[in-house]
């Protein structure tokens, strides 16, 4: 009877989440019902799953509609159908043209129209869906001779009358106004609701035939899917024999680069692997990601290979990953075993200026129809809940801003701001629209389309309407293609070194990229600004704290920076055990022979592994198992359960205490969920390190890379200071100098005009074009020949400095300009110009003070260049001490003045406080802890430099200063204005950045239950 359910997959329609729209029908007893979701299929696996589990025949297919009007519902027969279905949508999205009134000839399905919207003529697959209330007019409808071509239509939406008003609520979002301009036409009858079959068929009983052909659709329905099945392309060279044999081959001529022609442990490994990939059929995919990679080599680009997927030696071997898993104890059972049900996948780097190829190699290589990126379900989130509903109910902007920026205890209380709390906390997870997963890709065997419906994003690659983790059901393994802009510093810069000195970085090289004495010197005392993943606040406190000066603790250091770890009191008393090794007992001796390296912490998630079979006794698969479980990534309580039986009975075996036995459990229990992958934290560290070499040994072209690649944590000014203090002199764009981007020229850095936000960029592309194919710029009057650009444009890069290169004042350059171009058009230019000598006019002199072009220049770039913020200070004191003799004044007072950097939010059990950033009057970073009391009398005030006056405290060779009072400074008056208004009005344009930390507080010391010492029995 149900040929026409929705779910809440139907993006603002539907109202109901499956599993409840599948209860609903058990409650009434159905056997049969189909899921027909607004042109989508996103949700009809997971139905299928839960029908089978409810003993409910599932119908699957579409609704199809074209600019909210409905056109026809397709039931898919079999597999064939659902794919025909898929394909004729796909064509449809991909071109934008409307859906046509009458359905394609399906082969494989059915078609169901309404009693409105039938054509005059059926095929033999296509039906006129009657609802019970249709029924009594049959006789005087215009296809009352059609009752052979009949079925029964009883559509479903909402359950309940205040989810037929949530439905409404979601229409007018949807549509973009309020509720009471809903017409009749945007919401659904009040009758799409659930009853009982029982209930259905005294309507038709004067037309049993109706009946009948809705039950013969039921019947004849047969979409059956297997799940244990895999999707993926099968096979790389068209057999599995072929592919084993080839993946042995590219192995080991890998191996004997990696290794040398004798290593017996990593050939046991070698072989190993090769035996389980074998039998998980996986070869293909290790052979397909290769051949990415080999692609990526052969353009010179460079890919960085991380995850669990660096477990694994052949990856090494193959160059998909630059870990020795061997060197760092990594378990290949971390990432791929016989055990495991879902598929692992690699994730693989490159540069956000290189990926795009990549992809574009991948869909061509691998074929149009067989490659797309997996979609992802955006929810409805918690400030767009209000905005959007409080939109749909008529409150005005600055009461949206009200409920989406304040907690619900903040908000009005009147009858208008409850419903709006009301229908959305309704909404709360309910999938808002559908995007583009950032990195996974899928290559299919069978063209995509017989699993889904495609849509063109304006991305440009096709995606599928599932998630990743649906992908992952019903047999796909994505592939991770992601970009990142550490790469591009790393690749840039090996770039710039090359064209500015001459010189080629192999930076792959492992002496440079992992251990390097100057390298660690730098390491140790966190000079790593602009160096990925290790160059925040935390992180270089972190970098502090361990005196970090070798790349295995950096590798410690990059998993135990985690949140979760952190939050776990890991990351505490990793911090003591490294800094005092003797102060502390390893809990059983397998904690100090196989953890060793981390002081007894299980700071990986391999650890774990590591503990349940060194200590328990487990298979490496098992303690995979019991490591996924924890995590929240395994599925099953049950499989959870029957490991935990078995770590218990096989501590027994081995004759372990049982108090000892439930103690490490439970330190199992408390670590893996909060755990990072070391093989992850390995990656990065190679990362980070090559970029610490290159920042190291060649700063200038580094740090200029960095600008280049819109920096990282920080904003371009800290770069911009960096690239100052390592040697560089910093100059503003120049027309006859800069590019788009900054550029190089020995030591000077020139700003890229990508940096004044108020030039066009066309307009910055152009000068840089222009000079390279007919030379130079002479003088104001050659530039404004050559560029069409109108009077604004011309102020902007007089005022910037541009023009510094003719001689003239920039207040003298504004008279050229405004002669020439108040009353002239560009377009009006002609060749003759270019032939006229330059016009000379007599220009008055005028006075300028030195600070102007400071203020300038924090206008147009929103930082000073010409001098530094402290110059423009009212106050000539600099504090009493600088950043460097901090850690000597443990414990004492300090007052220093200071320019603000970041400041990140930090949750506590007492409220908000905040960890900053600065750098003192020499160019050094220090930072300072804020706590709820001092925050509430001495708030931040914005950018700027602040007189602070606090307490130091060292903390493992790294100096806080707890803030006990700050003011802000002013700046001098802005001499570019007589108005004592406008003359400070500059300076709130100096920014800073501001982390937001959104999660609970994390507990106390005395909270964290981290035993240092043994057992006593």
């Amino acid at each position: 009877m149900y040929l026409n359910c929705h779910s809440y997959h139907s993006l603002r329609y539907g109202t109901i989440p499956l599993k409840n729209l599948v209860g609903n029908a058990v409650s009434y007893g159905i056997k049969a019902m189909a899921l027909t979701d607004i042109n989508t299929v996103t949700g009809i696996y997971d139905f299928i799953k839960l029908c089978n589990e409810n003993d409910i025949k599932p119908l699957v297919g579409m609704e199809f509609r074209c600019n909210h009007q409905f056109r026809y519902i397709g039931l898919a027969k079999n597999a064939e159908g659902l794919g025909e279905m898929n394909k004729f949508l796909t064509e449809h999205n991909f071109s934008g043209e409307p859906l046509p009134l009458q359905a394609p000839d399906f082969k494989s399905a059915f078609v169901i129209y309404t009693l409105e919207n039938a054509p005059q003529i059926l095929q033999e697959n296509e039906f006129i869906g009657v609802r019970p209330e249709e029924v009594t007019g049959l006789l005087t409808s215009k296809h009352k001779n059609k009752i052979s071509k009949m079925v029964v239509l009883q559509p479903v939406t909402f359950s309940c009358k205040k989810e037929y008003n949530l439905h409404k609520v979601l229409r007018a979002i949807d549509t973009n106004i309020i509720l009471s301009k809903l017409t009749e036409a945007d919401f659904c009858k009040t009758s799409d609701f659930m009853v009982s079959a029982e209930s259905l068929i005294p309507f038709y009983e004067n037309y049993p035939e109706i009946l009948t052909n809705t039950q013969k659709i039921i019947d004849d329905c047969n979409f059956q899917y297997d799940f244990s099945i895999k999707r993926n392309k099968k096979f790389f060279t068209g057999s599995r024999e072929g592919d084993i044999e080839r993946l042995t081959e590219l192995t080991l001529e890998g191996f004997e680069r990696r290794y040398g022609k004798e290593n017996k442990t990593a050939e046991e490994r070698v072989k190993k692997e090769l035996k389980v990939i074998d039998e998980l059929k996986f070869s293909g995919y290790f052979l397909i990601t290769w051949d990415i990679i080999q692609y990526s080599n052969s353009q010179g680009f460079m890919h960085i290979g991380r995850g669990s997927g660096a477990n694994s030696i052949i990856a090494y071997c193959l160059g998909i990953t630059d870990i020795c898993p061997i060197e760092l104890d990594l378990y290949f059972e971390r990432f791929l075993n016989l055990n495991r049900k879902s598929p692992p996948d690699f994730d693989i780097d490159w540069s956000w200026q290189e990926r795009d190829v990549i992809l574009k190699y991948i869909f061509e290589k691998y074929g149009k129809d067989h490659v797309a990126f997996c979609g992802t379900n955006v929810e409805f989130k918690y400030r767009s809940i209000f905005r959007e509903v409080g939109k749909v109910f008529g409150l005005p902007k600055e009461e949206l801003d009200v409920l989406a920026k304040n907690p619900e205890n903040l908000h009005p209380t009147n009858k208008i701001v409850r419903l709006v709390q009301e229908y959305g906390k309704m909404m709360e997870k309910y999938p808002n629209q559908r995007s583009m997963h950032a990195c996974g890709i899928i290559i299919s065997e069978e063209p995509i389309t017989h699993y889904t419906p495609l849509e063109m994003p304006p991305k440009g690659f096709p995606i599928v309407l599932f998630d990743m983790h649906t992908a992952e059901d019903i047999g796909f393994d994505k592939f991770d293609i992601l970009s990142q802009r550490g790469i591009g510093h790393i690749d840039d810069s090996v770039k710039l070194i090359e064209k500015n000195r001459g010189i080629k970085v192999d930076i792959r090289d492992i002496k440079i990229s992992k251990d390097e004495a100057l390298c660690n010197v730098h390491l140790a005392k966190g000079d790593t600004i602009g160096c990925f993943y290790i160059e925040s606040p935390a992180m270089r406190g972190l970098l502090r704290r361990l005196n970090c000066d070798n790349y295995k603790v950096l590798v410690a250091a990059s998993s135990i920076i985690r949140p979760g770890v952190a939050q776990s009191g890991m990351m505490k008393e990793y911090i003591f055990r490294h800094n005092y090794p003797t102060k502390f007992e390893y809990f059983h001796d397998v904690f100090k022979e196989q953890l060793g390296e981390t002081y007894g912490i299980m700071v990986y998630q391999e650890d774990v592994i590591k503990i349940a079979q060194h200590y328990g006794g487990l298979p490496a698969a098992d303690g995979d198992i019991l490591r996924r479980a924890m995590s929240g990534k395994g599925r099953s309580l049950e499989a959870l359960q029957k490991v935990k039986d078995n770590f218990f009975a096989s501590c027994a075996q081995k004759g372990h205490p049982l108090a000892l036995s439930q103690e490490i459990y439970r330190q199992i229990e408390s670590f893996a969920g909060y755990s990072f992958c070391k093989a992850h934290s390995a990656s990065y560290a190679v990362e980070s390190y090559q970029s610490l070499f290159l920042k190291v040994y060649y700063p200038v072209e580094f740090m200029t890379a960095v600008i280049n690649n819109q920096g990282g944590f920080y904003r371009t000014e800290v770069y911009v200071h960096e690239a100052r203090m390592s040697g560089g002199t910093v100059h503003n764009p120049c027309v006859n100098k800069s590019e788009y981007e900054t550029t190089l020229y020995g030591t000077d850095i020139y700003l890229g005009f990508m940096h004044l936000q108020s030039l066009e960029s066309k307009i910055a592309y152009l000068i840089e074009s222009e000079r390279n194919e007919n030379g130079e710029y002479l003088s104001l009057e050659d530039f404004i020949n050559r560029i069409p650009i109108g009077i604004e444009g011309i102020k902007i890069l007089i005022f910037i400095g541009a023009f510094r290169f003719t001689g003239k004042t920039k207040n003298q350059l504004l008279v050229v300009a405004s002669l020439l171009l108040n009353n002239y058009k560009p377009e009006n230019r002609n060749l003759k110009l270019l032939q006229e000598p330059a016009k000379e006019f007599k220009l008055p002199v005028l006075e300028r003070s030195v600070f102007e072009d400071a203020f300038d220049e924090i206008e147009l770039l929103s930082f000073p260049v010409s001098c530094t913020v402290f110059d423009i200070l009212q106050t000539k004191h600099r504090g009493d001490i600088m950043a460097k003799d901090l850690v000597k004044y443990h414990k004492k007072q300090v007052r220093m003045l200071a320019y603000l950097i970041s400041r990140k939010h930090v949750p506590t059990k007492k409220g908000a406080m905040y960890f900053g950033t600065w750098i003192d009057h020499e160019g050094t970073y220090f930072d300072t802890a804020h706590f709820p009391d001092s925050l509430e009398k001495n708030p931040f005030q914005g950018g700027g430099c602040y007189l602070l006056l606090g307490n130091v405290e060292v903390d493992y060779h790294f100096p806080t200063i707890t803030i006990i009072r700050m003011a802000k400074m002013p700046f001098i008056p802005d001499p570019r204005y007589m108005d004592a208004k406008d003359q400070y009005r500059t300076q709130n344009q100096i920014k800073e950045d501001v982390s937001m930390t959104h999660r609970k507080p994390y507990p106390q010391e005395h909270e964290i239950n981290m035993p240092r010492h043994r057992m006593k029995f």
